[in-house]
């Protein structure tokens, strides 16, 4: 017999330890993270996680619109500019469901035409942010003050 103890003579679980559950200002929150952009994708789902948020990333407009609808996510975070069907077009089919239509987009995009905010604004999007003009943390203070704004 060797010196050598199997786990579970010493009382170690070979379970894997249920994830803790997470702590801070968005704990509790899923927001899906609806960008092509692999680089600024990652970099936004990091801060937001590190902010206790529930992130769940898609990386085309399709592929956002089947998650908005299987998620219900409690917000949005979506480019115009995607493969697939674009920002816009998901905008309108979300207000088009009366269940999907409840849930506040926040628009992340390069188009920066008042025409295009504008028109942002008017199907439906709580806020529209350009790129260029702010930072992930900025990012994430504008989505924490749509989730007071609709929720609190």
């Amino acid at each position: 017999m060797t010196d050598q103890t199997s786990n579970q003579e010493q009382g170690v679980s070979s379970v894997p330890a249920q994830p803790q559950p997470k702590t801070g200002p968005g704990a509790g929150i899923r927001i899906l993270v609806v960008e092509d952009d692999r680089f600024l994708r990652g970099l936004l789902t990091q801060k937001l996680d590190n902010e206790g948020f529930d992130v769940s990333i898609a990386a085309d407009g399709n592929e956002g619109m089947e998650k908005i609808a299987q998620e219900k996510p409690d917000v949005v975070l979506l480019d115009i500019i995607l493969p697939g069907i674009d920002g816009f077009e998901i905008l309108k089919k979300m207000q088009a469901d009366p269940e999907l239509s409840k849930i506040p987009i926040m628009l992340l995009t390069n188009l920066g035409q008042q025409e295009d905010i504008e028109r942002g604004l008017r199907l439906g999007a709580k806020g529209y942010l350009i790129k260029a003009h702010f930072t992930p943390s900025e990012i994430v203070d504008k989505i924490k003050a749509v989730i007071k704004e609709s929720y609190l």
